[in-house]
C-alpha cells in the first residue's frame, strides 16, 4: 500500500512533468505515455490519479496559475522587496511554466479560455483588494481595468521571444528583468502623461453618441455638398 505523502509526491511529480512536456509540445502533441515516461510511473497510474488528459491539464493549469498569482500578491506587502530580489533570482525555475503558459493560451479550445478566464478572475480580485486597501486608486470601469491587467501581464510570457530580442537577447534574462522592473513600475505608479488633455479627449468623444441625426450640419459627410436650389 501506498502511503498519502507518497501518493502527494507522485502527483507532483507526473504534475511537474506534464507541464514540462505540455510547454514543450503542446496538449494535442504530447502523449500520456511520454508523460509517464518522464515521471517514472505507468499510464495506468496518471489516469488512476487525474482521471484523464484532460483532468491532468487542468490540474496543471491550478498549479502554475496559483504559482503566478501567489508571487505577484506577495510583492504588495511589507515582504515585497526580498520577494521581488528572489523573483528575479529564480528565472530558470520558473522557466517550465512561463513555456507552459505560452502554449496554453494560445490555444483555440474551451482549455485556454478557461485558463485565461481564472488568470482574469484573480486579477479582479486582486484590484478589488488593493482598491479597498488604498494600494490603488478606484477605477471608472473595473472589469475593463482587469482585463487589460491581465492582458498586459501575460503579454510578455506569450511575446518572450520578441520581448528578448527587443533588448538584445536570444532569452529571458535575470538582467533583462532588472532593466525592465523600474519603468515598469514607474508606468503603473506615475503614469505615462502629464497632463489629462487625452483623457478628456476621450471623455468628450465617447460622450458624443453616434447614430442618425435630425440636425444634419456643414460638417456632416452625408450631407450633399451643393443642394439643388
Amino acid at each position: 500500500m501506498r502511503s498519502a505523502a507518497e501518493d502527494l509526491t507522485t502527483r507532483a511529480r507526473i504534475r511537474d512533468a506534464a507541464i514540462s512536456r505540455f510547454g514543450q509540445q503542446g496538449f494535442a502533441s504530447t502523449s500520456v505515455r511520454q508523460i509517464a515516461q518522464d515521471a517514472g510511473v505507468s499510464p495506468a497510474l496518471i489516469l488512476h490519479h487525474f482521471g484523464s488528459k484532460e483532468g491532468l491539464r487542468e490540474v496543471c493549469d491550478a498549479h502554475v496559475v496559483n504559482e503566478f498569482v501567489a508571487e505577484r500578491d506577495g510583492m504588495t506587502g511589507a515582504d515585497a522587496s526580498r520577494l521581488m530580489r528572489q523573483a528575479l533570482d529564480s528565472l530558470e525555475e520558473r522557466n517550465a511554466g512561463l513555456d507552459y503558459l505560452a502554449r496554453m493560451l494560445v490555444d483555440d479550445s474551451a482549455a485556454s479560455d478557461r485558463l485565461f478566464d481564472t488568470f482574469l478572475s484573480r486579477t479582479r480580485e486582486m484590484l478589488r483588494k488593493q482598491i479597498a486597501e488604498g494600494t490603488m486608486r478606484p477605477q471608472s470601469d473595473l472589469e475593463a481595468t482587469a482585463v487589460y491587467m491581465t492582458l498586459y501581464g501575460l503579454g510578455p510570457v506569450i511575446l518572450r521571444r520578441q520581448l528578448a530580442r527587443a533588448f538584445g537577447e536570444t532569452t529571458l534574462t535575470t538582467s533583462l528583468l532588472e532593466r525592465s522592473t523600474i519603468p515598469v513600475l514607474e508606468l503603473y505608479t506615475h503614469g505615462l502623461y502629464a497632463d489629462d488633455r487625452l483623457l478628456v479627449a476621450a471623455k468628450e468623444a465617447l460622450s458624443r453618441r453616434s447614430g442618425p441625426r435630425s440636425d444634419k450640419g456643414e460638417n456632416d459627410p452625408n450631407q450633399d455638398p451643393d443642394p439643388p436650389r
